[in-house]
């Protein structure tokens, strides 16, 4: 299930950019680009279904004039504030769209400390050992 892996960052955009008011598709892709200053502009391949999937669970809704707002029942949570994963299978999805993320900053100059090997490498030997 890839794409429950890959939206997980896409809808926490998504709810920031409508946290700051309605706006539609091409809006949230632009607002997208200028958040990460040029670095990703996601395709209205990927953007124009997450916003119908979150109209379709409650997340958001689409308005008379096209704009899409966020919901009362909208959580917006991102770092410290984000809820845990609650089974197994939720942390591992998580951490597969981490490790994109993290694949993804290793094709960016500058986007990984020189840090992150070290680290890398313990999280990979901890994960090994559940394993076993």
């Amino acid at each position: 299930m890839w794409m429950s892996h890959k939206k997980r960052g896409l809808r926490q955009f998504v709810l920031a950019i409508l946290a700051k008011g309605p706006r539609n598709g091409a809006e949230i892709m632009n607002d997208m680009e200028a958040m990460t200053h040029g670095w990703w502009r996601p395709s209205p391949g990927s953007v124009y279904p997450m916003l119908e999937e979150m109209v379709a669970d409650g997340a958001i809704r689409r308005r008379e004039d096209g704009r899409y707002e966020a919901t009362r029942k909208t959580e917006f949570a991102w770092g410290a504030g984000a809820p845990a994963p609650r089974t197994a299978e939720e942390a591992l999805q998580e951490m597969q769209g981490l490790a994109a993320f993290l694949e993804d900053l290793s094709q960016t100059p500058g986007g990984l400390p020189g840090t992150a090997g070290p680290e890398i490498d313990r999280i990979v030997e901890r994960l090994r050992r559940l394993k076993n």
